[in-house]
């Protein structure tokens, strides 16, 4: 009988990049915290209007990737494909609307039908960060500043370019859609299937095509910044100076653009070359007409989402995932003070293993294996003599100590990460 194998898209987390995704996820929300952003979970599936109404339904995520289904009700729902659109209902849905702003932190799976690609799956877990009942300026700077944090905090925020750009105000693309349309007019017929059709429909989705011909013929098209007005540039200098007094670097990107009607002024997106062309590791924006088209209030909006599967791939070079201490037991007569000893370890908060295996040698091999950085020896003469065996992993050092002294000088040793000299 042929083995059964995972749905293609999706993928089993085991532990190594389970503990990777948990750093990731641990981090988010510890650094959303301390900038006021609370936690909060909405369902996994929504009536499939909360997604259709803002993108469109015509939009790729609606008409090809989504997971929709009617439920035995009769009713539409659909699997989310992303978070803001869930988070911004609730807020309509429990009230919230008359006391903001309000500041959320959300994380969970989402899914999307795409080629599924590294980094990047049919079921994916996203992290995010949405700033909702503000539209001043400085509350842009701050999610960027929260992003910036949380990168850095990773350590991968010095591999990462932050990309800014102004989408501008509604005067500003109403003004930029004339010049799009009559610029891609001219192209009518090289454009894709899919970008005539919206060239009619919504031109400013064109700038959202990933087909080839469609990317060729844009890279001459008019740019949205030579259409702000003067009241999209003051926020846009807001933003700016506020990142530079703080001493978040970025650059101007005239490209990076967002197709859908209710994204207005700052859009950005924290980009590496250490993913391949999958380059965007966290991205995010103003989306001030979101509210109103889930039938809310004119409120503005700005947040961040990033995918974890992503920046756990960055991280998987920048991380060690080790145990502190392998409780190895060198015969059976130890067993049970070996195993209080591990749980006395581990009330303590450390990561410890007992190796087990039929032999000392192969215990000791797997403790090296998994990255334990001692190894407590235990056996019947130590038990007797109140002694510990310690053995530094990484030099292969050992030394019969008392057991108070082994756990001194382990705790000296974890903490400041000694190379150690058992010796003294």
């Amino acid at each position: 009988m042929k083995p059964m194998q995972p749905v293609r898209g999706t993928a089993d987390l085991m532990p190594r990049q389970k503990s990777q995704m948990n750093i990731v996820l641990e981090k988010a929300s510890l650094i959303a915290s301390r900038y006021g952003f609370q936690d909060m979970e909405t369902p996994i599936f929504e009536f499939t209007e909360v997604f259709s109404r803002p993108l469109g339904e015509s939009s790729d995520v609606v008409a090809k990737e989504t997971y929709s289904f009617e439920d035995r009700g009769g009713s539409s729902l659909t699997l989310r494909p992303e978070g803001t659109a869930s988070v911004m209902r609730a807020l309509i849905s429990n009230g919230l609307t008359q006391s903001l702003p309000q500041k959320f932190f959300y994380a969970g799976p989402m899914f999307r039908y795409e080629r599924p690609q590294k980094g990047r799956m049919r079921q994916f877990h996203q992290i995010g960060c949405e700033y909702i009942g503000s539209f001043n300026p400085l509350s842009d700077a701050e999610v960027i500043g929260c992003a910036a944090q949380f990168l850095s905090e990773l350590g991968v925020l010095d591999s990462c370019i932050l990309h800014l750009n102004s989408l501008g105000d509604g005067q500003s693309r109403d003004a930029y859609r004339v010049a799009l349309v009559a610029f891609l007019s001219d192209y009518k017929n090289e454009l894709s299937s899919d970008s005539q059709r919206r060239l009619n429909e919504n031109p400013l989705r064109i700038l959202d095509s990933k087909a080839d011909e469609d990317r060729e013929i844009l890279k001459n098209a008019p740019q949205l910044p030579a259409f702000l007005t003067s009241q999209a540039q003051q926020h846009f200098e807001h933003v700016t100076n506020a990142l530079d007094k703080a001493g978040i670097n970025w650059q101007l990107d005239t490209n990076l653009v967002r197709g859908l009607d209710y994204y207005s002024h700052t859009a950005f997106e924290f980009i590496t070359e250490e993913l391949g062309s999958q380059g965007t590791v966290l991205g995010g924006g103003r989306y001030d007409g979101l509210s109103a088209m889930l039938g809310g209030p004119d409120i503005g909006a700005v947040g961040f989402a990033a995918g974890v599967e992503r920046l756990a791939l960055l991280i998987e070079q920048k991380q060690e995932f080790t145990y502190d201490i392998a409780v190895v037991i060198a015969d059976d007569n130890a067993s049970s003070d070996g195993f209080a000893l591990a749980q006395n370890l581990r009330l303590q908060g450390l990561k410890i293993d007992i190796p087990m295996a039929p032999q000392l040698g192969k215990k000791l091999k797997r403790a090296s294996l998994i990255g334990c950085k001692l190894s407590f020896i235990i056996g019947e003469n130590e038990i007797k003599s109140d002694t510990i065996q310690v053995k530094i992993m990484t030099t292969g050092e050992q030394k019969q100590m008392e057991t108070s002294q082994a756990l001194l000088f382990a705790a000296t040793f974890l903490k400041h990460g000694l190379e150690g000299n058992l010796s003294e």
